[in-house]
């Protein structure tokens, strides 16, 4: 006994889609970037204070500061930013919705030459296009023109409170080094604690972006340093001068 196989019908098995893989390590490097900038902008303004003052009372205010207002600013600054883009896709979804109801024939065409300038012959694209259409026209289209997906957009309330708990973590790390030290070792512990804390930001970085951690983790740490060394020197100059 045989079996036609082409008789033979079966629901295609569904398939999870891999598109949050992208916009996982984008949060990742933006966490990642968020932490950096913390240590560095904490560590440079208690750094800056200590080169004044050796009294913990002022370094500590200045510390706090930095960290809360340095957190605040990510924060916001990162709401407004991902707010005006969400505005912007909706403005383009919504022009894409519109032109999807008035002019489908016109749509299609435009969605069946897309895929043949990536190289599909004119009767697959067509037969790609028309199916995607059918499926989900307006994923299709804004997904293909416009590299955006209608059913995913960014929360701009999620990315202002990843910013700012990234940036607060990032900005403990000097804190504590400095609140924690005694006034002669608190410079030097404090730069100790923020080569080590760059380093690693500087290793998930290059990880993340799947290069070699030397060239990452130097930037970062020359970088802190040179940063560390401008505002200890100003505020030793200005403590000098008051």
């Amino acid at each position: 006994m045989t079996t036609d196989l082409s008789q033979t019908t079966e629901e295609p098995m569904p398939v999870e889609p891999h598109g949050d893989a992208g916009s996982t390590l984008n949060w990742l490097r933006a966490a990642v970037l968020g932490a950096n900038d913390g240590i560095v902008s904490t560590a440079g303004v208690i750094v800056g204070v200590a080169g004044a003052t050796t009294e913990r009372a002022p370094i500590t205010t200045a510390g706090v500061a930095a960290l809360v207002a340095g957190a605040l600013s990510m924060a916001v600054g990162e709401y407004v930013s991902v707010s005006t883009q969400r505005d912007t896709e909706k403005a383009l979804i919504a022009q894409e919705t519109r032109e999807l109801e008035e002019t489908p024939e016109e749509e299609l065409e435009e969605l069946t030459r897309i895929y043949q300038h990536k190289g599909l012959a004119r009767g697959l694209a067509e037969d790609v296009a028309v199916a995607l259409t059918k499926h989900d026209a307006l994923g299709a289209h804004a997904e293909v023109e416009l590299q955006i997906d209608p059913h995913n957009l960014t929360n701009p309330w999620h990315a202002a409170w990843a910013s700012m708990a990234a940036f607060t973590v990032g900005g403990i790390v000097p804190f504590l080094a400095a609140l924690l030290s005694s006034p002669s070792l608190r410079v030097p512990l404090l730069i100790a604690f923020v080569v080590v804390a760059l380093a690693i930001t500087g290793i998930l970085s290059s990880r993340l972006g799947g290069m070699p951690p030397g060239r990452q983790v130097a930037r970062n740490v020359v970088g802190g340093l040179l940063a560390m060394i401008v505002t200890y020197g100003i505020g030793h100059l200005v403590g000098r001068a008051i």
